[in-house]
């Protein structure tokens, strides 16, 4: 269901919703019967930048955000981190780097993250350890690892990290 403008009062979410969706963005109900909210950027492009998250601040219940091929930066996924309910990320081929990933540290419930076509490197990798709801991790063509993956795999024994050419080390 796409929520729309006129369905909503006139509040700081409803404009929050106005403004992403004019800079391209699409914001839409998970379910009738689920409130939480689905955040994408991804049919934008490169001409999403970091600016243009930051209405999300005033949404509620964000739970499935995608940022795949935009222009975010680490600085952008400061925006991120007040929404800990956030289950699902895509950042795959964005211009994040190992140092931006220290800011997803409080998105405890995160379970999946797409870092695909990304700069992180092993150093990144680390500010990952506490995420203990990841069940999947994907690092397709970054600067990771086995021996990055390896150490990550001591923090997070049940997360699947699929470098893409193979499985987690012990998978091989």
């Amino acid at each position: 269901m796409q929520l729309k403008k006129q369905d909503a009062p006139a509040t700081p979410e409803a404009k929050a919703i106005a403004d992403i969706e004019k800079s391209g963005g699409m914001v839409r109900q998970l379910a009738q019967s689920d409130d939480r909210l689905e955040v994408s950027f991804q049919l934008q492009g490169e001409s999403v930048t970091d600016k243009d998250l930051v209405p999300m601040g005033q949404l509620k219940k964000v739970t499935y955000v995608n940022l795949a091929r935009t222009s975010i930066t680490d600085a952008g996924l400061a925006e991120l981190a007040r929404h800990t309910g956030i289950t699902q990320l895509h950042l795959e081929q964005t211009k994040i780097t190992n140092a931006g990933l220290a800011k997803l540290k409080p998105l405890s419930n995160l379970e999946y993250l797409n870092l695909y076509g990304t700069s992180i490197s092993d150093d990144g990798l680390a500010n990952l350890a506490g995420l203990t709801n990841l069940k999947n991790l994907y690092l397709w063509q970054t600067k990771a690892t086995p021996q990055g993956v390896q150490r990550l795999k001591e923090s997070l024994p049940k997360t699947d990290i699929n470098l893409g050419w193979e499985s987690t080390p012990e998978k091989k």
